[in-house]
């Protein structure tokens, strides 16, 4: 892969709001090596559209494969403008991913459906992928609600659910990641160190017994296949924004920096970025200077090179 030395900005991928454009997958483009402050490509237009499964999609996520030849983005087979009904699309939703490859970001396969959760799962969300070196694999990551009856009647809440894959074609039999015994969704991911951070949503209404429900959680462990993650941080942004959900992480280009987007999901607000120089501290600062697309929902910024960034600039 890439190292850092050799980025030169940042793409971000994400969907916006439910609209009749909204969810497919936009893309912006950071201000030179500017890591906070985008503007939308193709003037806020859909780069990809989706007429796979539901039609729709949300929360995509990219990676590079570990020779750094190849692009893989997935995301949430789901087109919620058209159906509403979150209890009902938690039940009866896909169990499949959307998967796109492409060589230079620019020129993109038509795109394929991945069946990836099993037929207990009343839904396939937020999928990520990140290289696990011990297993030569990638593990992607998504949430599920898992049901004990056939007709998915009963009561459920969502997990985390993995899987591991080398070509995003075939993939490993799906096993829960993360079941604290209550709801977590977006789980996200960064390695640094030789240790993995792990960003989670809280899902629970707050209440005394969840005091940082609707809100990030951050654990950490040195592989991630281990059985017990540490934890760093709880209600990670709680005073600077209301509530928060669909973390995105990533390093800057020049420095010892993270970047920690967080979307309040509020009428009035969606991503708000912070920042820190120690991912082990858990302490997270909002940033004042910051310039994101119109309605940015969850999504994922991937470092790129010079070439990958003029190409990007060029195509959109």
């Amino acid at each position: 892969m890439n190292p850092p030395s050799q980025y030169a900005g940042y793409l971000y991928i994400h969907f916006k709001r439910e609209s009749e454009d909204g969810e497919q997958i936009h893309f912006a483009l950071s201000r030179g090596d500017d890591p906070l402050h985008f503007d939308d490509l193709d003037g806020g237009k859909p780069v990809l559209r989706s007429s796979l499964g539901q039609c729709g999609v949300r929360d995509p996520h990219i990676v590079r494969s570990p020779d750094g030849e190849r692009f893989y983005l997935i995301a949430t087979d789901l087109r919620a403008y058209a159906k509403p009904d979150w209890d009902a699309v938690q039940r009866w939703g896909s169990r499949s991913i959307v998967v796109w490859e492409s060589a230079d970001l620019v020129n993109w396969d038509e795109g394929r459906l991945a069946e990836v959760a099993p037929p207990e799962a009343g839904n396939t969300w937020a999928p990520e992928a990140i290289w696990d070196p011990e297993q030569e694999a990638f593990l992607v990551h998504w949430s599920s609600s898992l049901y004990d009856d056939a007709e998915h009647l009963g009561e459920s809440y969502n997990r985390i659910m993995c899987a591991t894959t080398r070509d995003f074609r075939e993939f490993s039999a799906p096993r829960i990641w993360i079941d604290r015994g209550w709801a977590t969704i977006d789980a996200t991911v960064i390695e640094e160190g030789g240790l993995y951070y792990r960003f989670v949503k809280d899902e629970r209404h707050r209440s005394d017994q969840a005091p940082f429900g609707k809100s990030v959680f951050a654990e950490v462990a040195g592989t991630l296949s281990a059985a017990e993650w540490e934890p760093v941080a709880e209600g990670i942004g709680l005073g600077a924004i209301k509530q928060g959900e669909g973390p995105l992480v990533y390093k800057s280009n020049t420095g010892n920096q993270w970047f920690l987007w967080i979307d309040e999901f509020t009428p009035e607000r969606r991503y708000v970025p912070f920042e820190t120089t120690d991912l082990a501290s858990g302490e997270w600062t909002a940033c004042g200077d910051y310039s994101l697309p119109d309605d940015p929902c969850h999504g994922v910024v991937l470092p790129v090179t010079a070439d990958e960034f003029e190409r990007l600039r060029i195509a959109w």
